[in-house]
């Protein structure tokens, strides 16, 4: 095993090339693994390829569908650590064509764990998951403040031992592998981590209407495309900048023989939170320099009208905390947009 090489599936992702550009910077030897399904992640391999040559830095076109390739990768890469982002990642295609959905999030990280298990046990693996596994937390009370709503009773956010719900396809699919991700450690001491992430944004992501809302809304606002938003615009999220989401990252791989088999919430938590339109729509305008125009249609099914994530202990456990706030991340994102047109 390698200590100093990190195996990222996904990797040609928005979160995977983040990832793996950090891990280059700081001397590592990556590999990526993907099958190059998402838009983007073609352009997001040449900047990597620019920025850090081919030397450290080995892609493999793969799908993590395909265990015995998959396996054959862990075996040869023998990584000190495994970064599982490859998935399906939208409630609305999951809804779709749920078998998809199921075979990638559920049975592919199945396929990674077992990888790992037979081929680099001593890997630490860090899992991707969400807060979709809490569901639509339909019983929890919600109130309006203003110009968006709040909770009435978790004024810190949902906390970890908040009850799971997988509700859609998608919930259930990522909750599966979320279970499976944690039980690989108690039952097979493998040495993992999950993390339930609420909205990460950031340089090099190439949001769409249903997945990635943050650079959807700031391409659009961009390239003057049209901005649909569904229910009232009052919805709250919490939102985390991919540097900081990174930064947890580094946190677990360091102390992954005390946290193993551990699951953290990882969001911006109250302190950076944004309602989806009320307050992101006048952000946008002012960093536009003009009025930007939207449509309405109706609430989509299980949209939670505020997920925050509590982050108390991942500040505790990790000793983390996010730095970069919504205002701040959004402009680098609208810059970075402004400046690479031709990419959308």
């Amino acid at each position: 095993m390698d200590n100093n090489h990190v195996l990222i599936t996904g990797g040609a992702g928005f979160i995977g090339c983040n990832s793996a550009d950090r891990f280059l910077s700081t001397g590592h030897t990556v590999t990526i693994y993907d099958n190059l399904s998402r838009k983007g992640g073609e352009s997001n391999l040449h900047w990597l390829q620019e920025r850090h040559g081919a030397e450290q830095l080995r892609i493999i076109r793969g799908d993590i569908r395909d265990y015995d390739h998959l396996a054959t990768a862990v075996q040869e890469a023998q990584p000190g650590v495994v970064l599982h982002l490859a998935g399906q990642v939208a409630v609305t295609q999951s809804v779709n064509d749920p078998r998809e959905d199921f075979e990638i999030n559920a049975l592919g990280t199945f396929n990674v764990l077992e990888a790992v298990r037979h081929h680099a046990p001593g890997a630490a693996v860090l899992n991707a998951s969400t807060n979709k596994v809490y569901g639509g937390m339909e019983t929890v009370g919600i109130i309006r403040v203003g110009n968006r709503y709040a909770y009435a009773d978790h004024p810190d956010g949902i906390p970890e031992s908040f009850p799971l719900d997988f509700h859609s396809p998608y919930g259930c699919s990522k909750g599966t592998g979320d279970q499976y991700t944690r039980d690989y450690a108690r039952i097979y001491g493998l040495r993992t981590l999950v993390f339930r992430q609420s909205c990460i944004y950031g340089q090099r992501q190439f949001g769409v209407e249903d997945q990635g809302w943050v650079a959807h809304f700031v391409i659009a606002t961009v390239l003057n495309r049209p901005i649909a938003i569904y229910g009232d615009g009052m919805q709250v999220r919490d939102v985390l900048y991919i540097d900081d989401l990174i930064d947890a990252y580094q946190s677990g791989i360091e102390r992954m023989d005390e946290l193993r088999g551990e699951v953290f919430n990882l969001g911006g938590g109250p302190a950076n939170t944004l309602s989806v339109w009320a307050e992101f729509g006048p952000l946008l305008e002012e960093l536009a320099g003009r009025p930007v125009p939207v449509s309405y249609g109706p609430w989509r099914p299980g949209d939670q009208r505020v997920f925050v994530a509590d982050i108390r202990r991942a500040e505790a456990l990790l000793g983390w905390r996010p730095r970069v706030s919504p205002r701040e991340g959004i402009r680098k994102l609208y810059e970075w947009v402004a400046a690479n047109p031709e990419l959308f």
